[in-house]
């Protein structure tokens, strides 16, 4: 069992945009707004998928990858509109290490299901004639379950562990919802085994998630150049413009933010945390757009799905 301090806050205290308390009130229609484009777009694709019985792998995994962006949505909602409508800036020490759970968990599963979807992509260019045999639906489903078990079972030991570091009163925290980087920073004790295992996490999840998401492309371009026909090339790629999409949305934020952080260390720190919660927000915002657009199947099923309710 785990050997506890009692050294332990009862609160954190959130940061929303230091500097910018009085212009607070100017943020709230943006975050309500790409909340709730967020929160509803996502339904939608769910909705669709599940009302128009979609069950090609493709729309199996959007339809995980959205409830994944749910999650990682309704996860920051509470703190940050908080911060921003009501001025609640607390949160109690263990709602804190739920929110980082759950932020993480839905962040990994995201990571996963990208990756999933661009073998679906693979898959489908290379062999279309065996696509529906290769990805039957128990092994999209199985495939489904190992992501969720690895999400949640990679994350379930850091909440124990912090909870059992002595924090000696430190407890305001850099960002307007909970995440391990910064909450690894507060403890007072010994954080070696946290920081291992934090590392260890990322590595096995989103720093592998991507170099498998690599290699499925380069064999993708590989399959592509040696179909013979320009316009039998221009169809196999056009099976993975939504991914492709869906991997810019993503990555890009995260690569920015990162380099933000690294080389304007100096700057104004509203601007740096205004990143983060973008880098975040975009994705759950972007991706339901992408694939009502791109994807023809869900576009018409959607038009439709308006065109019933003003019926």
């Amino acid at each position: 069992m785990f050997n506890c301090s009692q050294f332990t806050p009862k609160y954190f205290v959130l940061t929303g945009l230091p500097g910018l308390e009085a212009l607070y009130l100017w943020f709230i229609f943006p975050f309500c707004s790409i909340y709730l484009v967020a929160l509803v777009g996502n339904s939608l694709i769910l909705v669709v998928i599940k009302k128009n019985t979609l069950h090609q792998s493709m729309f199996l995994y959007l339809a995980m990858l959205a409830c994944a962006e749910l999650g990682v949505t309704a996860s920051t909602l509470p703190t940050v509109l908080g911060i921003f409508l009501f001025g609640v800036d607390e949160i109690h020490f263990k709602a804190c290490l739920l929110q980082m759970f759950f932020i993480h968990s839905f962040s990994i599963m995201e990571s996963g299901v990208l990756l999933a979807m661009s073998v679906d992509c693979f898959v489908a260019i290379y062999n279309p004639l065996r696509y529906t045999a290769i990805l039957t639906l128990p092994r999209i489903a199985g495939s489904s379950v190992a992501l969720v078990l690895k999400s949640a079972i990679l994350m379930f030991p850091l909440p124990f562990l912090l909870k059992c570091l002595p924090f000696c009163g430190h407890n305001v925290l850099s960002h307007s919802y909970c995440l391990h980087t910064d909450l690894i920073q507060q403890p007072c004790g010994d954080t070696r085994p946290n920081s291992t295992l934090g590392l260890c996490i990322v590595t096995s999840t989103f720093g592998l998630d991507s170099l498998l998401i690599v290699i499925s492309y380069v064999l993708i371009l590989y399959t592509v150049l040696r179909i013979t026909s320009g316009k039998g090339q221009q169809k196999a790629l056009n099976t993975c413009v939504s991914h492709i999409c869906a991997l810019l949305v993503y990555y890009v934020p995260m690569i920015s933010v990162a380099l933000v952080h690294r080389f304007t260390k100096h700057a104004v720190p509203a601007v740096r945390l205004l990143l983060a919660n973008v880098c975040l927000l975009v994705p759950p915002v972007l991706n339901p757009i992408i694939y009502s657009v791109k994807t023809k199947q869900i576009h018409q099923d959607l038009i439709q799905l308006f065109l019933q309710r003003k019926q």
